[in-house]
């Protein structure tokens, strides 16, 4: 029964993750219906862990661009610039994470927070699809410039505040820079695998890691399925972008936004 839910867990968040809805926000929906057993320190650990699973499908998707093992020198300096872009990225969120890490999770990380992140985003997505439009003038991720890396960065940081969304956060804010729409949730995966690694490895540092067999276990279940999952849902995502605006993300967030603040009120009414 635990191995079914942290492969349930798995799924949401390797759904949830690229989603512009909030892996957040759903994880701690999931949280109420399946009880993974463990004390609370290893679920706040495990949440984190398993978005490994979701960085390591990019990594593989992308491998042929990401990797710096290449043979030609014009495509090796490519990939190296193209690092040096995401590093400079995730310096906002790197830099914030670290100072306020203990805040976020102990203050922001309630679902009064999360349910008001999740309507106000929502909103957000609604209105800037349908009544701004911005050209295009970077329709390639080599054409990226490090200023435009950063100031996407400033948007990652932004999704630090639970409920956000880190993929809809750049993907947006890589839109309203400018950006092509697929071009924009490219470099928006690219920028999470530094920023996620980072906070897996945080997050494992401080727990102690003295986790026991089971709880490892659990992790590696529910990685692995994100990772399977991620495989699917990234290759979908960039195929609807070029399609579709995020409008209908929009209105879910709302919607999503309203149940959780339903369901939460009913419980402490209880």
């Amino acid at each position: 029964m635990e191995t079914l839910k942290a492969a349930f867990l798995g799924l949401v968040q390797g759904i949830t993750e690229w989603l512009p809805i909030s892996s957040t926000g759903h994880l701690i929906l999931a949280d109420q219906f399946v009880h993974l057993a463990g004390g609370d320190e290893f679920k706040s650990v495990f949440w984190v862990v398993v978005q490994l699973g979701s960085i390591l499908a990019v990594v593989v998707i992308y491998w042929s661009t990401l990797s710096p093992f290449k043979r030609d020198m014009k495509e090796r300096n490519a990939c190296l610039s193209l690092w040096g872009k995401v590093l400079v990225a995730s310096i906002p969120a790197a830099v914030v994470g670290l100072l306020f890490d203990d805040i976020i999770d102990e203050k922001l990380s309630v679902w009064p927070v999360i349910a008001a992140a999740l309507f106000a985003y929502g909103l957000l997505y609604v209105v800037l699809e349908r009544k701004v439009r911005i050209a295009t003038r970077i329709d390639s991720v080599e054409s990226v410039t490090y200023l435009d890396a950063f100031k996407l960065g400033l948007f990652q940081m932004l999704a630090l505040i639970p409920g956000t969304s880190r993929s809809g956060s750049t993907i947006l804010g890589g839109i309203l820079l400018g950006f092509d729409r697929t071009v924009a949730a490219r470099f928006s995966f690219f920028m999470a695998l530094p920023v996620m690694a980072g906070a897996s490895l945080l997050r494992l540092i401080k727990s102690g890691m003295g986790f026991s067999a089971e709880e490892w276990y659990l992790m590696g279940v529910g990685t692995l399925v994100a990772f399977i999952v991620s495989l699917v849902v990234i290759r979908k995502l960039v195929d609807y972008v070029r399609a579709h605006d995020f409008s209908a993300f929009g209105i879910y967030r709302i919607v999503l936004a309203v149940v959780v603040t339903v369901y939460f009120c009913l419980v402490q009414a209880s």
